[in-house]
């Protein structure tokens, strides 16, 4: 489906999901090169800069982490910057564009500063809503950081384990799809400084700005993750630890009282006691005895309760 917007000279058209025949049309208007356009209607599995003639043809994805359950983690998004159009082309509904279709007017766009000028002032307003789109992602981590550190504190540090996994991998994979965009960037300021003109690289530093604010803004995160998930593993071991030394505790109280048990419940000649009349309680008060001078010495001597 295409979906075209023109102001002045200059187009700008968003195709979602397009069918080769529309992709035809998009080569016969704007003279797109058959590689670009082959490569319009398939995903692809590496961002990367392309100059041609007449066109800088882009592919970025963008990580998603408040997707919900079933839908993509990454968003491809392909541009076709010309010097008087603009081709942003994306696959399936994505959220990312249905997003920025409720925050961004197309209209609005097209008379911001310099728009005028060349297309590429189009792909800078739009690099820029998306890069706050990202900001908007992590806001989403943020949020689940100040739900967590409460339960950590808070006694819940097993059920936190997976919680602090799950983030864990969803910043992991927003790093991994992000990272790549440094160098793609790098190469696209080059590539379009040399297409657009001088005056269009101070543009171009700014979208690389914006990806250096949410890149450091990511590993801030995870930093603060790493620490987190390390504290509720410490707490965590600590309580593990406190239960062990309390099994351990119980088992050396119990081991002689058992065997004290052991030993007089023998069928056997000759058993101590055997025909006292006190003893049972001889032998309750042998065995609680014990067993309170064991917990005395692990209480109040090795001081581990």
């Amino acid at each position: 489906m295409l979906s075209r917007h023109t102001h002045n000279d200059l187009v700008w058209i968003d195709a979602q999901s397009p069918t080769p025949d529309e992709v035809k049309m998009l080569v016969e208007e704007f003279n797109i090169h058959p590689r670009a356009a082959e490569e319009l209607t398939i995903k692809t599995l590496r961002p990367k800069v392309d100059v041609y003639e007449n066109f800088i043809y882009l592919i970025l994805h963008f990580p998603k982490i408040s997707s919900a359950q079933g839908l993509e983690r990454e968003q491809e998004i392909d541009f076709i910057i010309g010097k008087n159009f603009l081709i942003t082309a994306h696959y399936g509904l994505i959220d990312t564009i249905y997003e920025l279709s409720k925050i961004f007017d197309v209209h609005s766009i097209l008379k911001k500063p310099n728009v005028e000028k060349h297309a590429g002032y189009i792909f800078f307003h739009i690099m820029r809503d998306l890069y706050k789109m990202l900001d908007d992602e992590l806001d989403h981590a943020a949020r689940h950081f100040n739900k967590i550190e409460p339960q950590v504190f808070g006694g819940n540090e097993h059920s936190m384990v997976r919680a602090l996994s799950s983030l864990n991998r969803d910043l992991i994979h927003f790093k991994q799809t992000l990272r790549p965009h440094k160098e793609v960037l790098g190469s696209f300021e080059f590539a379009g400084t040399k297409f657009f003109g001088e005056e269009f690289s101070h543009s171009l530093r700014t979208i690389i700005g914006e990806y250096y604010e949410v890149s450091a803004t990511l590993n801030a995160q995870h930093e603060t993750l790493i620490e987190l998930r390390n504290t509720n593993d410490s707490l965590l071991a600590t309580k593990t630890n406190d239960i062990m030394k309390t099994l351990t505790i119980t088992t050396f109280i119990m081991l002689p009282i058992t065997f004290i048990t052991g030993l007089f419940s023998m069928s056997v000649q000759n058993t101590p006691l055997i025909n006292h009349p006190q003893a049972f309680w001889i032998i309750i008060g042998t065995m609680f005895t014990v067993g309170a001078c064991i917990y005395s010495y692990f209480r109040f001597i090795k001081k581990w309760m």
